[in-house]
C-alpha cells in the first residue's frame, strides 16, 4: 500500500481557534501567548498534543514527563508547535476497584479533550496497560493524525540469582510462601528487585503486549515496543516520533488511514507470537469498534489458531524484555511472521510506509529469545476462544502459559460467587477441594465487579499447594493480569451480573475443558440449564451513582471489547460551535 499525502499547504484544524483577526481568534491566540510564544507561532505550523499520562501514581509513566521533553524537541525540529497536555492516567497498580473500569472514562475524556481543543496532531504517551487502549480509542474516535510512545519495560530484576519478572514472580513467590517453600521476609526482600527501574512489567504482560500491538497496528515507529525505560535509544524514539507526527500532519495520515481490517489481523497474529496478554482481546477489538473494523472473538480465533509463540518471554518462556530488546525486539518477530506468510506486509504505518519495508532486513541476534518459527516455543500459541453452554458467546485462554497436561480435562466445580467470598473461604482446610477439581469464579466481569479485576487467575489452595500442585483450572468472568499463568480462562460470556450461565453453576457441578476442540461445557441438560436461568436473581451489587452507575448501566461484553455502548464508532474532530 502506497499513502498519497494529501496537498500542503492546507488550513489546520487549529486555524479555527489561532488563524485571524477575530475577537475569538485574539481571545483564544492572546491568552496562550502569556506563555511567551511570539506572533511566528500562530502563522499555521502544526500544533501538537503530546497527551501525557505522567503521574505520581502511575508508576510505570512516573518517567513520562522527561520523556515528553525529547518530544517537543522532535516537534521542533520539524517546525511544529508542541504543547503538552496532561491526560487522564488510569494505573493499574493503584486504581480500585480496578483499572479497568476508567479505561472508558479515560478515553471519553481524552476524546474529548482532542476535539475540544486546537490540537493537529497527537502524540500518545503511554505505558501501564490501560494508558495505551484509552488513548488509542480517542485517537480512533477522533481521527487526528496520532502516533504512539511508550514509556518502554523497566530493567530486569534479580533475587537471589535469579531474573525476576515484575507481576511474574510476584504471583510465583506469593503462592510459594503459601506452599512453605519461601518465607515472608524473603518475599518482602524480593520486592524491591522485581520492581527496581522505571518503566512498565519487563515480562509479556499486559503493558508491552499492548506495546508490541501498537507498533503492529502500524500505530508506532519501528522499534518502539521493547526499548527499555532507561535506556538512551527510548528517548531517541520519542524524540522521532516528535518529529514525524509533524510530517504525518502535513500529509493527513490518519489513524483510519493506518487501523484497518489487515492491521489488526497484523496484531492477532503478533499477539499469539509473543505470547501476549489476555487483556489485549477486549482491548483490541474496543479500539476496533472505535475506527469502525468489525473485529470479533472468531476473528481471534481464526487468525491466531495456527499461529506459533516464538518469543521465550516469561510468563510463558524464560527471558525478560531486556533480553527481547537486545535480540532485535518486536521489528524481528514481524519479519519472521512475514516470511512464514503470517503477515499482510502492505499494511500501513505511521512512518508512513508499508510495515513490511520497515522490518524486511532486520537480523536476529539471539534465536533463543526470539525462536524461529520451525522451532517455537508453543506450536499454537495466541488466544484461543472457547464456546460451549457455559459460555454461549465465547471464553479465552492463552495456551502458551497453560498447563499442557490441563488442556483436556473434566473436573467438579468449586463454586466462589464474587472475590470476597473467594478470599473467605480459600485458606480454609475444610474447602473441599482438590487439584482435579475446576475453580470457578463468579461476579467479576464488566458489570458485575464492577469493571471487570484481574482475579481471575485465582491463587490455589494452601492444601493444594502443600502437595507440590502449581496449577488448576480456574474459569471466571474477570481477567488476568498479562503477567500472570496458568490453565486460567476468562471472559467467560455472557458473564455471571448479566445472566449468563456462569451465574448458575453449582458446587459439584461437572465441567469439561477441551481446549484443542475450544469447548467449554456444563455437564447438565438443557432443560435444566434452562429452568436454572429462569430461576436465577443477581447478586452483584449495583452501583447507585456517578460514573460507577454510568459503566455499569452501558458497558459491553467482553466478547464485544468491554466498551460503552454509545462510545463505539468514530465520531470525527469537528468541535461543533466555533464561538467562545
Amino acid at each position: 500500500m502506497t499513502f498519497v499525502p494529501a496537498k500542503w499547504p492546507r488550513k489546520l484544524r487549529s486555524q479555527k481557534w489561532y488563524g485571524g483577526t477575530s475577537r475569538d481568534t485574539i481571545y483564544h491566540r492572546g491568552w496562550l501567548k502569556n506563555q511567551g510564544y511570539p506572533d511566528d507561532m500562530f502563522d499555521g505550523r502544526p500544533i501538537i498534543g503530546i497527551l501525557n499520562t505522567w503521574s505520581d501514581l502511575t508508576p510505570c509513566n512516573g518517567h513520562l514527563r522527561e520523556l515528553a521533553e525529547k518530544v517537543k524537541a522532535g516537534v521542533w525540529e520539524a517546525g511544529g508547535f508542541p504543547v503538552e497536555v496532561p491526560v487522564f492516567s488510569a494505573s493499574e497498580n493503584t486504581f480500585r476497584p480496578t483499572a479497568m473500569m476508567f479505561r472508558n472514562l479515560a478515553a471519553m475524556s481524552i476524546e474529548e479533550q482532542i476535539r475540544g481543543q486546537p490540537i493537529d496532531g497527537a502524540v500518545l504517551m503511554v505505558g501501564c496497560d490501560k494508558t495505551t487502549p484509552s488513548l488509542l480509542m480517542a485517537a480512533a474516535s477522533t481521527d487526528i493524525p496520532s502516533i504512539v510512545v511508550t514509556g518502554g519495560p523497566m530493567l530486569n530484576g534479580m533475587f537471589q540469582g535469579e531474573a525476576v519478572g515484575a507481576g511474574t514472580h510476584l504471583w510465583r513467590f506469593s503462592e510459594a510462601v503459601k506452599a512453605g517453600e519461601m518465607t515472608q521476609d524473603e518475599f518482602l526482600n524480593a520486592e524491591a528487585a522485581v520492581t527496581r527501574s522505571s518503566g512498565t512489567c519487563n515480562t509479556m504482560g499486559t503493558a508491552s503486549s499492548m506495546a508490541s500491538m501498537a507498533e503492529s497496528l502500524g500505530m508506532a515507529l519501528s522499534g518502539n515496543a521493547a526499548i527499555p525505560a532507561v535506556d538512551a535509544r527510548r528517548r531517541v524514539m520519542a524524540q522521532l516520533s516528535g518529529r514525524r507526527i509533524v510530517q504525518m500532519v502535513k500529509d493527513d495520515l490518519k489513524p483510519s488511514d493506518i487501523l484497518t481490517r489487515n492491521a489488526f489481523e497484523n496484531a492477532i497474529r503478533t499477539n499469539g507470537a509473543v505470547g501476549g496478554s489476555t487483556n489485549t482481546v477486549v482491548h483490541m477489538l474496543a479500539i476496533a469498534g472505535r475506527v469502525g473494523v468489525d473485529l470479533s472473538l472468531a476473528d481471534w480465533d481464526a487468525c491466531g489458531r495456527d499461529v506459533p509463540t516464538i518469543v521465550n518471554l516469561q510468563p510463558s518462556g524464560k527471558y525478560l524484555m531486556e533480553e527481547f530488546f537486545y535480540s532485535g525486539g518486536l521489528p524481528v518477530v514481524l519479519k519472521r511472521l512475514g516470511d512464514a506468510g503470517l503477515l499482510h506486509k502492505d499494511a500501513l504505518t505511521v512512518s508512513g510506509n508499508p510495515i513490511w519495508d520497515d522490518v524486511c532486513d532486520v537480523k536476529c541476534w539471539n534465536d533463543d529469545v526470539i525462536r524461529t518459527v520451525d522451532n517455537p516455543l508453543t506450536a499454537q500459541g495466541g488466544i484461543a476462544v472457547l464456546r460451549g453452554n457455559l459460555a454461549p458467546n465465547g471464553a479465552v485462554i492463552k495456551p502458551s502459559a497453560a498447563t499442557k497436561s490441563l488442556m483436556k480435562h473434566r473436573g467438579r466445580a468449586v463454586v466462589f460467587e464474587d472475590i470476597d467470598d473467594y478470599k473467605a473461604r480459600i485458606e480454609d482446610d475444610a474447602l473441599d477441594i482438590d487439584e482435579t477439581c475446576i475453580m470457578v469464579l463468579k461476579n467479576c466481569g464488566p458489570k458485575g465487579y464492577p469493571g471487570m479485576s484481574e482475579v481471575g487467575n485465582m491463587g490455589l489452595p494452601p492444601k493444594v499447594l502443600k502437595k507440590g500442585i502449581t496449577d488448576m483450572i480456574r474459569i471466571s468472568d474477570a481477567r488476568m493480569s498479562g503477567t500472570a499463568y496458568g490453565t486460567v480462562i476468562l471472559h467467560t460470556a455472557p458473564e455471571a451480573a448479566a445472566g449468563g450461565p456462569l451465574a448458575v453453576v453449582r458446587n459439584g457441578d461437572m465441567i469439561e475443558v477441551d481446549v484443542a476442540a475450544r469447548r467449554l461445557h456444563l455437564d447438565i441438560s438443557d432443560a435444566e440449564l434452562a429452568q436454572r436461568l429462569a430461576d436465577w436473581v443477581p447478586t452483584h451489587d449495583s452501583a447507585v451513582s456517578g460514573y460507577a452507575w454510568l459503566h455499569q448501566t452501558h458497558v459491553g461484553g467482553a466478547d464485544t471489547g468491554a466498551d460503552l455502548e454509545f462510545l463505539k464508532g468514530c465520531r470525527g474532530n469537528d468541535v461543533g460551535r466555533d464561538a467562545h
